[in-house]
């Protein structure tokens, strides 16, 4: 491993330094340094989604992402989307349809998901299966994940939450 370098980061719109050898995963930077938690590990081989975050606007897989590759660029993770006081429209959509159980993948989901929302404010069903493709739910909450970004999808459209 090389010698711990200083980067920094732009990380959910704040400015971040972290010292770290350059090919530290982002993953270990975000959750060890900056106490960021919502991504987290799961394969390591960019196979699960669960440590997906948004650069500059992309997802992209932080267990894989060093951290000299991720400097200099708009990181996004889970805890930059919302509030407890104000969440994201995905936030409020994946309450409302119940799209959680034990909660693992679920902000890599919601990341790929904001990506794709972006990209398409009115994703139909099979473009949201390809957005999620490298995404594990191990749960089986796949059907109430679509139709979370549907609501979001509309709630995002019309400015409305409907029960």
């Amino acid at each position: 491993m090389s010698a711990a370098t200083s980067f920094t980061l732009q990380v959910n719109g704040r400015t971040q330094s972290v010292t770290v050898a350059p090919e530290t995963p982002l993953l270990y930077a975000l959750r060890n340094d900056l106490g960021l938690v919502a991504a987290k590990y799961g394969c390591g081989a960019e196979q699960c989604g669960a440590c997906a975050v948004l650069v500059n606007g992309d997802k992209a897989f932080s267990c894989t992402l060093t951290v000299a590759e991720a400097a200099g660029k708009a990181i996004t993770t889970l805890e930059g989307l919302g509030t407890p006081e104000a969440p994201h429209p995905l936030q409020k959509a994946f309450e409302a349809e119940q799209a959680v159980q034990c909660g693992y993948c679920t902000s890599g989901i919601i990341v790929a998901a904001k990506a794709l929302l972006d990209a398409n404010p009115d994703p139909d069903l099979p473009a949201i299966r390809l957005a999620l493709q490298d995404h594990l739910c191990r749960c089986g909450t796949h059907s109430r994940v679509f139709r979370a970004i549907r609501r979001a999808a509309r709630e995002m459209k019309t400015g409305e939450m409907r029960p």
